[in-house]
Parts: C-alpha cells; structure tokens; sequence
C-alpha cells in the first residue's frame, strides 16, 4: 500500500514539475507578445512625451525587435519569418480598417490610411511565439499533410478574411476542410527530457482561444477597438474566436511549410512512443 501511495505520489510531482517547466518554456516563448501588451497599458496609463502613443508603440516594437535579435532570442531565420507576418499583418489591418470592421482612433506620424505600423508587430509577436515555441520544445509534426494541400488551404483561409466582405464567408467550411485535413496530424514535443504529443486540432483551438482572451486585453488598452466599443470597453463577441483560431492555423501552416522547405523536421516520426 505504501508503496503504491509513494509511486502515486512521485507521479504526482513530476507531473507537476513538467507542467511548470512547460509553463516557463511557454512565458519565454511570449516575450514579444508580452513586451507588447505591457507597452499597450504603459502607454495608456502613463502617457510619454514628444510622440503621439502610436508612435511611441512602434518604436519600442522595433527595439524590442532588435533586442530580441541581439541577444539570441531569435534567430536570423525566425526574424524573417516574423518580417513576412508583419507585412502579412499590416495588409489585412489597412483593408480591415478601410472597410470599417475596426479602427484606430487615435492620432500618430506613424499612421498609413489610418492604420498605425506598429499594428504589424502584433501579427508578427503571434509568429515570434510560434517560433520559439517550435525550437524550445523541439516540435515534430506527424503525418504532415502534402505541400499541395497545406499551401492553397492556407491560401483560402487568408483570402477569405479579405473575400468574405464582398461574397458568402466560407469560414466553417474552410473550418472543417481544416478538421479532415489534419484528422491524423499531431504535434511532437519535448518538456524535460520526456516527448508528448497532441492532436493539431486542439492545439489550434488552445492557441486561437488564448490569442482571442489576449485580444481582450489589446482592446481593454485600446490597442484597437471594435465599432461595439467606441463608447465603452466591453467583452470582445466569442464568435471572434473562429477569426483568431483561422489566422492562428494560417500561421502555424505558414511556419510549419517554411521549417519543411528547410528541412529541418520531419514527419517520419514513430507516435506510439510519445505520450
């Protein structure tokens, strides 16, 4: 019996042990994401001099950029991965914008037909997570589907966040193509020595729903705001996590093709010996 409840016990622990090391593997995979959102309620709340607020964001975005760079958080690699998703970021938000789905209200030297450019770095913090989270925990992806299929579904999610304004938004079947697609798909991970793994599916949908809670807190600091919110702060509508959850599979197909074209991981994994 003792020995049961010692075994018990020690499984416990480790368990515990390797969700705190999974949990500070994700916070240093977040620093972009995070150094944005604290410059989001610094500059709300204390308000810097000489530079409209817009602009005061874009440049702690480029030397938190550089930082990032200089200091071997992110590789050279990782950086131009991130420079596609800021110019990616940027054209969706300056159509977005002109057609009235949200705003900028604020004034700023920085601002392009009323879209300010830090805006960019908050598509690319989605990439500069995706990144390193993909080399700190050593992802593998199992039963990868083939380039040809991977490229235009990635193609048709984008284009519809553009399309959907002037034809029928084709979100949910875009959404279930994505379902049969990756059905035998999973993500492989390392986290203390011990490799597990997960349905990509779900992956997308954890990564969606903490992106869409984040966009909470982007607009509560008014990093945007929604037509809803231009007389107060109120909860962004959760039917929004189907847009982020479509943009976040959009990014992980983006990265996930740039890693295979340079070879460096390979679906001919063995998933039976991972948990």
């Amino acid at each position: 019996m003792n020995t049961a409840i010692h075994k018990t016990e020690g499984q416990t622990i480790r368990a515990l042990k390797q969700l705190v090391r999974f949990g500070w593997e994700q916070a240093l995979s977040c620093l972009f994401p995070v150094a944005i959102f604290a410059s989001l309620a610094l500059t709300q709340f204390l308000p810097l001099p000489f530079l409209p607020r817009y602009d005061w964001l874009l440049i702690i975005c480029l030397l938190m950029q550089w930082m990032m760079v200089r200091l071997g958080l992110e590789t050279k690699d990782e950086l131009k991965v991130i420079t596609l998703f800021h110019v990616i970021g940027l054209a969706l938000e300056l159509f977005k914008v002109h057609m009235g789905s949200w705003a900028y209200p604020e004034e700023g030297y920085s601002k392009v037909f009323g879209v300010p450019l830090y805006s960019g770095f908050m598509y690319a913090s989605v990439a500069s997570y995706l990144c390193q989270a993909w080399r700190r925990l050593k992802v593998e992806l199992v039963k990868w589907p083939p380039f040809l299929v991977v490229v235009p579904l990635a193609a048709s999610i984008y284009l519809n966040f553009f399309t959907h304004h002037f034809w029928m938004d084709v979100r949910w079947w875009l959404s279930g193509l994505v379902i049969i697609v990756f059905w035998q798909s999973w993500a492989v991970y390392e986290v203390g020595g011990t490799r597990y793994r997960m349905p990509l599916a779900l992956s997308f949908l954890l990564i969606g729903f903490f992106i869409w809670i984040a966009e909470n807190i982007a607009t509560y600091f008014r990093a945007w705001e929604y037509p809803n919110q231009a007389e107060a702060w109120s909860l962004v509508h959760l039917g929004k996590v189907s847009s982020w959850l479509l943009l976040v599979i959009v990014s992980f197909l983006i990265v996930a093709t740039l890693k295979q074209v340079k070879g460096r991981n390979t679906t001919k994994v063995d998933a039976s010996q991972f948990i």
